[in-house]
């Protein structure tokens, strides 16, 4: 027991004395000009690099992934259409489905998906 304790210690105490060396030499200067610049090929940049970002892409691109996993989500409903009562899997189906049109007609409605405005 006195061993597993001592061994314990000296990983947590070489682990500490590491970070603390990585720590000392890691520092960098944060005002750094030529680092923070943007770099086009040696040259100054002719316009801001940091260009905004728009957020009806962002929403389009959210909405896109959460329809996918629900889509992904209906695969094993085939599966268990072969181990299950039909009924009960066509229902669940149905009443997915349902909640994923109801999503997407909410959506459709609040003007996510229209790119022009």
């Amino acid at each position: 027991m006195l061993t597993i304790l001592f061994h314990s210690m000296t990983a947590i105490l070489l682990t500490m004395i590491l970070l603390t060396v990585m720590t000392m030499l890691n520092q960098q200067t944060l005002n750094n000009r030529s680092k923070n610049s943007p770099f086009e090929c040696g040259f100054d940049p002719q316009e801001s690099a940091r260009l905004p970002f728009s957020l009806r892409f962002f929403l389009l691109a959210i909405i896109f992934l959460i329809f996918d996993i629900e889509i992904a989500l209906l695969f094993p409903l085939i599966i268990s259409m072969k181990m299950m009562n039909l009924k009960i899997t066509y229902l669940s189906g149905t009443i997915f489905l349902i909640i994923l049109i109801g999503g997407l007609i909410h959506e459709w409605k609040q003007g996510t998906l229209s790119w022009v405005k």
